[in-house]
Formats: C-alpha cells, sequence, structure tokens
C-alpha cells in the first residue's frame, strides 16, 4: 500500500485540471461525433465503399506522419509563451473551421465532387488535430512531477472527456429525426457548425488558462529551414530512444491491444441489438442501441474512473491495470451470456464491468508516460513529452486504421450481411463470438506484457530525487 501523500508544490490546481480536461473533450468529441457523421456519406450521399475506404485510411496515415514531426517541434519550441498554448490554439481553431466546412456536403454536387472536397478538407481537420493534440497532451504530461498527481490529472481528464462518447451517440437519435430535419445530409450541415465552434471553444480553453514559462533561454534544437535535414534525424533517433525504453514499449503495446482489440468489434453492437435480440428489425430495436454505447460511457464517467485513480494510489498503476483489466475480462463474459432475445435490458448488468477495460485504459497509460518521460531524461537530459506524446498516439492511432479494415474482415469471415434482415446461420453467433473472444485475447496478452513493468511508484520517485538533484547542481554551477 502506498503511504505517499503529495507535497503541496507538486499540487495542481483543480481549476487547471480541469482546464487540461475541457481540452479532452475537444479531443474526444471530434472524433465520436465524425465516426458517427462519416455513416452519412455512404447511407446517404451514395459514396461507393472504396471511396469510404481511401476518405478513412489516408488522412489518418498523413496524420500518424505529421504527428512526430509536431511532436518535434513542440519539444523545441523557444517562445515567452512556452513549448505548447499557441499550437493549442492555432490547432484548435483549424479544427473547428476545417470541421464545420468539410460537412458542407450537397448531394446535388455529385459523388466525385463531394468526394474531393471532402477528402481535401479531411487532410486539413487532420493537420489541425495533430497541431492541437500532440502539444495538448504534452502539456498533461508537464503539468506534474509527483507520481500520484499524474493519475488525478490524467484521471479528472478522462472524467470530462467521457462525456464526448455519453452525448454522441445520440446525435444518430437527432440526426434520424424528421421532425428535427428532412434528412441525415442536413442534418450533419447543421450540426457540424455547432460541433465545430463548440469543440474549437473547448480546445482553446488549456492554451488560454494552463500556465507555462518562457522558453526563450532553453537549449533546445533550432527550428529553421536550414536545419530541417539534421531535425528529421534527430526525429529518427528520438524514436529509437523512446522504443529501447522497455517501459515505453509496453505501455505501447499493452494499449495497441486492448484499445484496438476492442476497437475491432465496437461497432458489432449494434448488429448483435438489431439481429439477435430484435430479429433484424432495426425499428424495433429503437433506443438500445444507443443506450449500449452511451451507459457505457456513463459507466466510464461515474464509476470506472473514480474507482481506478482510487485503487492505483493504494496498490499501484501496474497492478491497477491488471486488475481493472482483468474484470472487463469479466463483463465480456457476461456479454456473451446476456444478449438475451426479448430481454434487451440484461446487456445492462454487464456495463459497468465491461467498461473497466476502455475507462481505465488511458487514465493509467497517459500516467505512466509521464513516468517513463522522467526515466528518459534521466538517461538523455531532455524533456521529450512531444516526442513520447507522439509516438504514443500514433501506436493507437495506426492501430485504429487497422481495428477499421479487421472489423470487415470478421464480418465477411463469418458471413454477414448488413443489408439482409435474415442473416445466414451462424453469422450474428460468429459476430458475439468475435465480440467477447476477441478482446478477452486482446486483453490477456496486454495484461501478459504488463507482468515486470518495472516503473513503480518508489523507482519513479527515486528517478525524480536524481532529477531535482542534477537541476540543482545545475543551478549551483550558474550562480
Amino acid at each position: 500500500m502506498s503511504t505517499h501523500s503529495t507535497a503541496v508544490q507538486n499540487k495542481v490546481p483543480f481549476g487547471q485540471k480541469v482546464a487540461f480536461g475541457v481540452g479532452m473533450l475537444a479531443n474526444q468529441m471530434f472524433p465520436a461525433v465524425l465516426g458517427i457523421f462519416m455513416v452519412v456519406l455512404v447511407q446517404d450521399l451514395g459514396f461507393p465503399g472504396w471511396m469510404w475506404g481511401v476518405i478513412y485510411f489516408f488522412p489518418r496515415v498523413f496524420d500518424s506522419i505529421t504527428d512526430p514531426i509536431m511532436g518535434f517541434i513542440s519539444d523545441n519550441t523557444k517562445s515567452r509563451w512556452g513549448r505548447r498554448r499557441q499550437y493549442v490554439l492555432i490547432g484548435a481553431v483549424i479544427m473547428g473551421i476545417a470541421f464545420i466546412t468539410m460537412w458542407q456536403l450537397y448531394r446535388e454536387n455529385g459523388i466525385d465532387y463531394n468526394f474531393t472536397y471532402f477528402l481535401l478538407w479531411s487532410f486539413v481537420f487532420y493537420l489541425g488535430l495533430t497541431i492541437f493534440s500532440v502539444p495538448y497532451v504534452a502539456m498533461g504530461y508537464e503539468m506534474s512531477n509527483d507520481f500520484h498527481e499524474r493519475t488525478n490529472i490524467m484521471a479528472i481528464a478522462q472524467w470530462i472527456g467521457q462525456w464526448a462518447w455519453v452525448v454522441a451517440p445520440w446525435f444518430w437519435v437527432i440526426m434520424y429525426d424528421q421532425e428535427l430535419f428532412e434528412s441525415a445530409e442536413v442534418a450533419t450541415r447543421s450540426l457540424a457548425v455547432w460541433v465545430g465552434l463548440a469543440c474549437a471553444f473547448f480546445a482553446m480553453v488549456p492554451a488560454i488558462f494552463i500556465k507555462s514559462k518562457s522558453t526563450l533561454n532553453e537549449d533546445y534544437s533550432p527550428l529553421s529551414f536550414k536545419t530541417i535535414g539534421s531535425s528529421l534525424k534527430e526525429i529518427l533517433v528520438g524514436f529509437k530512444q523512446a522504443f529501447r525504453l522497455k517501459p515505453f514499449r509496453q505501455l505501447c503495446i499493452a494499449t495497441f491491444l486492448v484499445f484496438n482489440a476492442f476497437n475491432t468489434i465496437a461497432a458489432f453492437s449494434f448488429f448483435i441489438i438489431v439481429y439477435h435480440l430484435f430479429d433484424g428489425d432495426a425499428g424495433a430495436a429503437g433506443f438500445w442501441p444507443t443506450l449500449f454505447g452511451s451507459l457505457g460511457a456513463l459507466g466510464t464517467t461515474f464509476l470506472v474512473i473514480p474507482i481506478v485513480a482510487r485503487i492505483s494510489k493504494k496498490i499501484g498503476k501496474k497492478k491497477a491495470f491488471i486488475l481493472s483489466q482483468g474484470i472487463s475480462i469479466f463483463g465480456y463474459i457476461m456479454l456473451w451470456f446476456l444478449f438475451i432475445p426479448g430481454k434487451p435490458y440484461m446487456f445492462i448488468f454487464a456495463l459497468p464491468f465491461f467498461s473497466f477495460g476502455i475507462g481505465s485504459l488511458f487514465v493509467l497509460m497517459m500516467s505512466m508516460t509521464a513516468d517513463v518521460i522522467d526515466l528518459d531524461e534521466l538517461n538523455t537530459g531532455k524533456r521529450r513529452e512531444g516526442t513520447f506524446g507522439a509516438i504514443y498516439w500514433w501506436m493507437v492511432k495506426f492501430g485504429f486504421a487497422i481495428a477499421g479494415g479487421l472489423s470487415g474482415v470478421i464480418m465477411s469471415s463469418v458471413g454477414f450481411d448488413s443489408g439482409s434482415q435474415i442473416q445466414p446461420d451462424g453469422a450474428v453467433d460468429g459476430l458475439r463470438a468475435f465480440f467477447s473472444g476477441l478482446p478477452i485475447l486482446g486483453t490477456l496478452i496486454a495484461m501478459y506484457v504488463m507482468r515486470d513493468y518495472d516503473v513503480t511508484e518508489v523507482r519513479a520517485n527515486e528517478i525524480r530525487a536524481e532529477l531535482d538533484k542534477r537541476k540543482e547542481k545545475s543551478l549551483n554551477s550558474n550562480d
């Protein structure tokens, strides 16, 4: 059990934590709503599957390339405003404008025009997302040096960010309510304006309210057109150095396995509810598919995050991760038995357990990444929150793209046909088997990967003490 108490000087004011959390709401609301709006491209605007695939894949590839570059730029920025705030503000503006603009699609303009228009604005949106998100995540890593205060920061941020996943599923209901909008096409044009403006404002909050010190006199790598070659080389070196750290590799691999096993099967819940519980009648299914996502997110918000933040202080972050993932396995097993035709309410009993997997993941992993960044500084003498954040989220995004393709492969392999009300024998049960089985497999492997993660509270405090000693010696030598 931990006997550690956070020193007063390492405490982050609650308002600063909330400001960081409001940025997380934007960071999660944009992709949550984007995933729902994307259906309109196929369902209402007639995009063929290959166009949807191109739109889904290439902007994300672009995003994965720009992330590490932005991480390097952010880590080495000399400015009176610090390394992060200006980029967070600029990225927020670009994201908001691009999100609004990219959804101003009209059926009468034709599929080819709409495809080209949407694809080009998608690149602008993802560029804005990179400029915002990489420095934003790095801001969270450097808000505190304290082992447990880092978990508190990430818990509050994830608590606020989870509301995106509570709210977003209800856009399905709003978009297809003909009393509100004549079509989903019209709905996305209108709703995109409100989402874009609101999320841009949320994204600006950390830049405005989170304090940062001037970096004008810091000894950072130069950023100029003349040094592009050496900068790219340093980015690659930073990648290699980061992955040489076994604890960081463990965090990346475990996150990849848990998060993307979940994302591979996430969309199956809709089909299981409609085809298994309601015999293919989407109208009869009503709000139940929406409730699955919304209630799961509410469980994460009010149950999982507070519990995980508390138990991590008692038993440590690694043990809290393993325990939380074990609970989620129990939830996936329950869902196999509690998807009962005629009794759709039964699956609600599994949601609190099911939610522990994803609900605990980023609270703990982002906190542990901050600890590993201290270890990197001990080894290299550099603070590289942006680089580590970019690499970590690159793994998440890369896996997300794989998960999207794997979902289609699984649906084809079990013979599921989303256009048919009557499914072939075994197709729905095949989806159910993957829905429970794949996350259980991914989670078990992730737990094995994390079994010997060694940046414990004791080790983290030793690292922090050594860094503080170095800093004090450096200050004394400069006097």
